[in-house]
């Protein structure tokens, strides 16, 4: 099949197109023919090699965690699914490829009308915001902080928080302002001067602040929450430094997750949109595009 890998750790430009063996579907496994492939700031953090010393990988390697397909192959033990079944979730071993594999509880059913790319984008999002939503035990009447609202899991963190009946104030780049006040969310622009301008907002502060931006953002967002213990990130390496909690590692069963963005997408509550879309002989572009940040929803590769 064709993928795309890197043999070493550098720019963009290391990753190639290239031709591999074809995954199977081994017990408690599905396979798809991959639509559409979510791309994902980890990603490239990891092909810059910035994260060597605290993921070691023999290269080389074909990046991704999150796909969507038909179902194409069903191991033994496998339940609820059939081949031709529309599909996305969370892949074993690697994504940006034209055939990926998908472990028991690590997928859900695509909703009929969710167009391929959309559904891509979902896995990541969904799974990480709603784990950072209950790492924070937020409750309905609170007031979250969400530090980068405009991109994936920005955009889900504050429509789960919603959900929850809470208020969300979101930071962003000016340009994704309106969009964030037409799904019900307070923009602010981020950088200096932010505790002022949320308090302007929320002269209380905050009850809980979510970072998923990594822009050295912490200090504020705990003087906004009123302390550590109501903070955490998903993006920032240095929140040991602030005694903050980073949540990196992704649910046992994340099924739940899944299951839940996708109940709310067939009820049309919840929007998670895709600012661009590559072919796998781009996937350099969609890298270059994403470390340099200010994305509204999620780019997207396709395979096909």
């Amino acid at each position: 099949m064709k993928a795309v890998q890197f043999s070493e750790y550098g720019e963009p430009d290391v990753l190639r197109v290239a031709e591999v063996p074809e995954p199977h579907a081994g017990a408690g496994q599905l396979r798809v023919a991959v639509r559409a492939v979510g791309v994902n700031p980890w990603e490239w953090k990891v092909r810059s090699g910035a994260m060597q010393g605290f993921l070691p990988l023999t290269l080389p390697i074909i990046p991704g965690s999150e796909v969507a397909g038909v179902v194409d192959e069903i191991g033994d033990g496998i339940t609820g699914v059939s081949v031709g079944d529309e599909v996305f979730g969370f892949v074993v071993g690697a994504a940006y490829a034209e055939y990926a594999v998908l472990a028991q509880d690590h997928f859900a059913h695509k909703p009929a009308a969710l167009p391929w790319p959309e559904a891509a984008a979902l896995p990541v999002a969904a799974e990480t915001a709603v784990r950072a939503l209950d790492a924070l035990d937020l409750a309905e009447g609170q007031t979250l902080l969400v530090n980068g609202a405009a991109g994936g899991v920005g955009l889900a963190a504050v429509q789960f928080a919603m959900q929850r009946g809470a208020t969300v104030i979101g930071t962003a780049s000016e340009p994704n302002h309106d969009f964030l006040r037409s799904i019900g969310v307070t923009p602010v622009t981020y950088g200096e001067g932010l505790v002022r301008r949320v308090l302007d907002i929320s002269p209380t502060g905050v009850d809980r602040a979510l970072d998923v931006a990594g822009r050295g953002g912490l200090p504020d967002l705990i003087e906004l929450a009123h302390g550590t213990d109501n903070v955490l990130t998903v993006a920032d390496p240095e929140a040991q430094k602030y005694g903050v909690r980073f949540a990196a590692n992704r649910a046992k069963n994340p099924f739940p997750a899944l299951d839940q963005v996708a109940r709310l997408i067939e009820q049309d509550s919840f929007t998670l949109p895709v600012a661009e879309t590559f072919p796998l002989e781009r996937a350099a572009d969609a890298h270059r595009i994403s470390q340099a940040g200010h994305i509204r929803g999620k780019l997207v590769l396709l395979p096909a």
